[in-house]
């Protein structure tokens, strides 16, 4: 807990100073821009087979007529497997891209994001923002929710606006500043007339939305109340050390937009306790206790099918809430090896990472230094139960979004949001109903639906072109692609289906983007590289 007094910094600002004492600073900011072309005065796709995020099927050949970075057509312009009549077709575009035989999809929304953490500076120097943002729109994300604004409000205002005008190579950013307000972070308020009082100033300086880890009741309360006033967004991880006083269904009642991850969800659901079973010897300080206790909450509370179970389900939907799972920012606590081992982090997580990752007293989410059988079992346990209230909820028509959190807990920037993607159908989704969730409900959990997050006439350019369909496989989505076997030369090749993102009507090139984050991580490990990870 850092000692910092409300008066003696610009609200926004407490995480930045809480890190700066202790050598912990930002990921140098990107600057420019290297990679894309455009936007164009009269950009047009040709042929595409349109997904167009709102859960209805695919559909086309359609024409799509971007200008000035917004779609203003979209024509139909023939039958599948029948010859195209020319004159049927929009006017030419100053440029083009010939989808015919690709899909196109809304570009993804990370709804629970960070533009790299200092924390990492624990293992060396922080990786750049570039490398962050190059593998986020690699993967075809477009639009981010930051989450804490770690950096600092004043950084992430700067990299913002760079993004919006195209001066640097990045999705465009939501941002919500830290709330300090719990004591085992970085606390500076104290009432509920500060709490107010720091929503009006941050909402003051450009904020989104405000990222809570808790608070006191009356201090949340009030906090929530003047974001709604002020028209703020707000996302809350309910951290263990708070949970007791406010859960996810509490907090959803005084007018909070989203619960983050799942911290909260089982408190809702006690039904014969009113706290968990912590052992006597728990330590909050101690993140083996942290995440492996945690892997036991949903079996102590409510089961499904329960009149519990039904009736918390329908409060949260009574209120409209949120929920961002981020399911697979866990996903190494039901199986460390898969992650340790997955494909991508010979080529693509750099050495600083790579070594925050490995186990580390002090490290957030290093905590593999005994990590069990027992642990993995739990947490597996765990999901079955998680996925099956998030999934109940998604079909009783509650609202659920696809977020990251990477840069912890073996999940690296874009690839993490895919592996979200693949989780939400373990959970139950429909491939159509992911890809709802990572666009336009997203878009929807953000206030942009007007803007962005599906293909319609009038939003954003923010579109995927993608050699193969997506829906037939998720794991065509990431960088490394998806093994197959080539029947014809029976030899393994990897497919990938992502070829173009396209943001605001600025084209990337993925394997561009691709190449140049490879160029990063290669140097991030010269003169080391017996510690590195084998590539794929």
């Amino acid at each position: 807990m850092a000692d910092i007094k409300a008066v003696d910094v610009l609200a926004g600002e407490e995480p930045r100073l809480m890190f700066e004492p202790k050598g912990m600073h930002p990921a140098v900011p990107a600057t420019g821009r290297t990679s894309g072309v455009g936007p164009f005065k009269r950009l047009v796709l040709r042929g595409a087979t349109v997904i167009d995020g709102t859960g209805a099927p695919p559909s086309g050949p359609v024409d799509i007529v971007v200008e000035n970075g917004r779609i203003t057509e979209l024509k139909n312009v023939g039958t599948p497997l029948k010859p195209i009549n020319p004159g049927n077709r929009p006017a030419a575009g100053d440029h083009e891209i010939d989808c015919h035989g690709k899909f196109v999809t809304p570009g993804l929304i990370d709804c629970h994001a960070h533009v790299g953490t200092p924390w990492h500076a624990m293992s060396g120097e922080v990786p750049t923002a570039d490398y962050v943002y190059k593998l986020w729109l690699a993967h075809g994300v477009t639009t981010v929710r930051e989450m804490g604004s770690m950096n600092g409000l004043n950084y992430m205002l700067q990299q913002r606006d760079a993004a919006e005008a195209n001066q640097i190579a990045a999705p465009r950013m939501s941002l919500h500043a830290y709330f300090p307000a719990v004591n085992e972070r970085i606390k500076t308020i104290f009432t509920p007339e500060q709490a107010r009082d720091w929503v009006k100033r941050v909402k003051a300086r450009g904020a989104d939305g405000i990222k809570f880890f808790g608070a006191p009741p009356t201090i949340m309360q009030a906090a929530l109340d003047e974001a709604s006033k002020q028209g703020l967004r707000s996302g809350c991880h309910h951290a263990q050390m708070a949970v007791t006083r406010v859960n996810a269904l509490s907090s959803a009642k005084w007018g909070l937009t989203s619960s983050e991850h799942y911290y909260g969800i089982p408190e809702a659901l006690f039904e014969n306790r009113t706290v968990q079973n912590f052992p006597a010897d728990y330590n909050y300080g101690d993140e083996y206790f942290r995440f492996s206790v945690s892997g036991q909450m949903f079996m102590q509370a409510a089961q499904p099918g329960s009149r519990k179970w039904n009736d918390v389900l329908e409060q949260f939907l009574e209120v409209g809430h949120t929920f961002v799972p981020t399911f697979n920012i866990y996903d190494a606590n039901r199986d460390l090896m898969r992650a340790r081992r997955a494909d991508w982090h010979g080529d693509y997580t750099v050495k600083t990472i790579w070594k925050y990752f490995q186990p580390q007293r002090g490290g957030h989410g290093a905590y593999w230094y005994r990590w069990s059988t027992t642990n993995e079992v739990e947490w597996k346990q765990n999901y079955q139960l998680w996925m099956q209230f998030v999934n109940e909820y998604k079909n009783l028509g509650g609202r659920v979004c696809a977020g990251s959190d990477s840069g912890f807990i073996y999940q690296i920037y874009g690839f993490g949001l895919i592996r979200e993607l693949e989780l939400l159908q373990e959970a139950g989704f429909h491939p159509l109903e992911v890809l709802r969730a990572a666009t336009s409900l997203g878009a929807e959990l953000l206030g942009l639906e007007d803007d962005t997050g599906s293909i319609d006439v009038g939003k954003r350019a923010d579109l995927l072109v993608h050699d193969l369909n997506p829906l037939e496989d998720f794991k065509l989505m990431y960088g490394t692609g998806a093994i197959r076997l080539n029947d014809e030369t029976s030899k393994a090749e990897w497919k990938r289906s992502l070829r173009y993102t396209i943001r605001a009507g600025v084209v990337y090139d993925t394997e561009q983007l691709l190449a140049e984050v490879r160029d990063i991580v290669n140097q991030s490990w010269v003169g080391s590289e017996d510690d590195r990870p084998p590539a794929r």
